[in-house]
């Protein structure tokens, strides 16, 4: 995999799956323009990639439009050219039909599938150009049903379906997109999304019981996958929602 050359754009690069995936990208040559909104985080995630790449850092939010639209202008603005959007954002949020509020809802599908929508639609035209590709983390939650996270559940596997369609609407043009799914992975995405530590030890310690390889994943682990769907080593693979979770979406309860 040789991203000489490439230009990456990272969204949710300040932590978690985002951070282990620019550092992979820059350790391959590719220029990054890395996003998030902790821009203290962001830079600090920079040093690591500096070492062998070149970064661009963009504060955005992408709840507001106008972030969306600076996060494609400064990337091209700043490097000339796009050809590889991974689309990595995400919030996790608790809540079932009597618990989930339209607010819970709007939050999550405005910033889980939303932004990814209009990230991608501006990026296609520079993508055409390049003939580049898009990743987008989906999860686990995405492929499977879990109770508890219903909006959560909606949100994933509306990016999938995204995924799928926007692969087939892209192919005669060139443009691969593609998604990785996720499972339990070591980063602070429950925690966040209202999980105390107790619960999150517990949570951590029921994953060796329900991922088939007796552990939750690594962030390193979805990068390199996010890399491979990106490389030329993938130049056949399109529309495809590719699990990383350990052998979680193949199990079943016995």
């Amino acid at each position: 995999m040789n991203f000489a050359g490439k230009v990456v754009v990272i969204t949710g690069a300040s932590s978690g799956i985002g951070a282990a995936t620019a550092v992979f990208f820059s350790r391959l040559g590719a220029k990054l323009c890395l996003t998030g909104r902790n821009v203290e985080n962001l830079q600090k995630v920079a040093k690591d990639c500096e070492k062998s790449a070149s970064t661009h850092l963009i504060s955005a939010d992408l709840n507001k439009e106008t972030d969306i639209e600076k996060i494609i202008k400064s990337t091209v603005d700043h490097y000339g050219q796009l050809d590889v959007l991974v689309n990595n954002a995400g919030i996790i949020e608790l809540g079932t039909i009597e618990s989930t509020s339209l607010q819970q809802y709007d939050r999550l599908m405005n910033t889980n599938v939303r932004s990814i929508y209009y990230l991608t639609m501006l990026a296609v035209p520079h993508l055409l150009k390049t003939k580049g590709n898009v990743v987008n983390v989906s999860s686990v939650n995405g492929i499977r049903s879990f109770p508890g996270v219903l909006a959560y559940n909606m949100s994933k596997t509306a990016v999938d379906q995204f995924t799928r369609c926007v692969a087939l609407e892209l192919a005669a043009k060139g443009v691969r997109v593609n998604s990785v799914n996720p499972g339990v992975i070591l980063t602070e995405l429950q925690k966040r999304g209202g999980l105390t530590d107790q619960q999150y030890a517990a949570f951590l310690e029921r994953s060796k019981e329900t991922h088939a390889l007796g552990r939750p994943g690594k962030p390193e682990e979805v990068a390199s996958t996010i890399a491979f769907l990106a490389s030329d080593l993938a130049s056949n693979i399109t529309g495809v929602s590719l699990p990383v979770d350990g052998g979680r979406h193949a199990m079943c309860p016995r």
